[in-house]
């Protein structure tokens, strides 16, 4: 999952966004550094991602990438995943609106921004007002981001390639999505990750 499956879980569950989008931003034990909804928050974050890499369905969407890609294919599938979300908002939240979700997360993380590591407050200059949560329903702008990871960590240059795959794969992975996905929205709301 990436930085929306991870802010609409938390809301399921009744967590922490904060928490849960700085998680990545995080190392080792919280307790201490943050307070304690905050830590609840990277804690969840933490299980979405053990549980998510663990899902057999999630392992079988690896096998859709060729040998060169195989290696970032979960760093990939947690971007496509964000894609799939945004691309299917409505159906997943009819109640709300996509723009809406986002306006009130950012409500709930921006004032918190001096508080975190350097690193986060750099990902918010962007995120928000580049729109990058809606945007992630554009196919083009995933390519895009792969490609910014590629450039920014060259050990992780084949994720430019990867969206190949996608391309090539999109159909399956997105079923695959449709099979998870909404079993794990479940298990947010009954507080079960």
């Amino acid at each position: 999952m990436n930085f929306l499956a991870h802010l609409h879980l938390a809301t399921l569950a009744n967590s922490s966004l904060l928490g849960n989008l700085l998680a990545d931003f995080v190392r080792g034990n919280p307790h201490g550094e943050y307070t304690p909804d905050i830590v609840a928050g990277i804690m969840m974050h933490r299980r979405v991602d053990v549980m998510t890499d663990t899902l057999p369905l999630v392992k079988e969407a690896r096998t859709y990438f060729s040998a060169d890609y195989r290696r970032v294919a979960p760093i990939t599938l947690d971007v496509l995943w964000d894609h799939f979300l945004a691309r299917n908002w409505d159906k997943l939240e009819p109640n709300c609106q996509l723009p809406d979700f986002i306006q009130h997360a950012q409500s709930q993380i921006l004032p918190h921004l001096p508080l975190t590591p350097t690193r986060f407050q750099t990902l918010n200059t962007y995120l928000w007002p580049e729109r990058w949560l809606e945007r992630y329903a554009e196919l083009p702008f995933i390519a895009d981001v792969l490609q910014g990871m590629a450039n920014r960590r060259p050990k992780l240059a084949a994720l430019a390639g990867s969206f190949y795959d996608i391309e090539q794969h999109y159909e399956p992975l997105e079923q695959l999505f449709w099979d998870f996905y909404p079993a794990m929205m479940l298990q947010a709301k009954h507080q079960q990750i």
